[in-house]
């Protein structure tokens, strides 16, 4: 069954018409424990429904933020506008909303199949409002002081659609400031619709966010590679993925033949390379 809590909504930034972040605190005030990667099942009554209507969103705060919940949320508009975020977008600060507590097992994995620390390299790819969960992993690693070396791959279609990109960047710098044997971390974007006038600053890497696993021409290492500086193997890296399908295709397609595997098709032993979430 079901079980409705009651909060608001205590902070609302517009990014642009169809992509904001939205921050869910419970009227009690009390957020209860969840874990890095989690989802929040939040909903609202729609009149047109005359009922309530529920949808999950990743959590992009982290585990250590106890004042509320923030969600990276695109309103639905194609092919048909969407029931609940098309009400969540004609909202204000101050307005009330349902919520359920978090769930979800796409999490980080601490440990390897036989119990080691799982001490692997960590590339976060997440497409549009995909990066969410990802957030939530940097910010909770950085919280506990992880070793771990981290890269965060977010894509978009637009340079305005880089959400966390400040954020994200700091955390960078940090890294170069404090040295990688404190801090370890580094995120790239990547921008699909390089040739539209919106983006004709970007400089960036062009083409879907997949496209940093593949070599260029002429190159034996793909970006993602050059950045690390070595080639990316099950032993030495993980893999995270969250977007749409197709983002997420595009990934396993380049990664499954260099012998990567997925959580849902493990080795007989029962390990794994690559975790993955989708929608839409």
């Amino acid at each position: 069954m079901v079980v409705d809590n009651k909060g608001k909504i205590t902070y609302l930034q517009v990014i642009k018409e169809d992509l904001a972040v939205f921050r869910i605190t419970p009227e009690n005030g009390q957020i209860p424990d969840f874990k890095a990667g989690q989802f929040l099942t939040i909903g609202t009554h729609v009149p047109s429904e005359g009922k309530i209507i529920r949808r999950a969103y990743s959590i992009a705060s982290p585990p250590e933020q106890k004042k509320c919940w923030e969600l990276y949320i695109r309103w639905v508009r194609k092919p048909v506008p969407g029931r609940l975020t098309t009400q969540l977008f004609n909202m204000k600060e101050g307005d009330e909303i349902s919520w359920v507590r978090p769930t979800g097992i796409f999490t980080i994995n601490e440990k390897m199949h036989d119990g080691s620390p799982d001490n692997r390299r960590m590339v976060l790819i997440g497409g549009g409002t995909g990066l969410a969960p990802f957030v939530s992993y940097s910010m909770h690693l950085h919280a506990t002081q992880s070793k771990r070396e981290i890269v965060v791959l977010h894509g978009a279609s637009y340079v305005d659609e880089l959400g966390y990109r400040e954020l994200l960047t700091a955390l960078e710098d940090e890294s170069l400031d404090k040295g990688k044997d404190k801090w370890n971390f580094r995120y790239r974007a990547s921008v699909s619709r390089p040739q539209e006038w919106f983006n004709r600053t970007w400089n960036g890497q062009k083409g879907r966010v997949e496209s940093f696993l593949r070599p260029k021409a002429g190159k034996d290492l793909s970006p993602l590679e050059e950045l690390v500086g070595e080639k990316v193997t099950p032993e030495n890296t993980s893999f995270y993925i969250c977007g749409w399908q197709g983002t997420v295709d595009g990934a396993l397609d380049y990664l499954i033949p260099k012998g990567f595997v997925t959580e849902r098709n493990k080795r007989k032993d029962g390990s794994y390379d690559i975790k993955f979430e989708s929608y839409g």
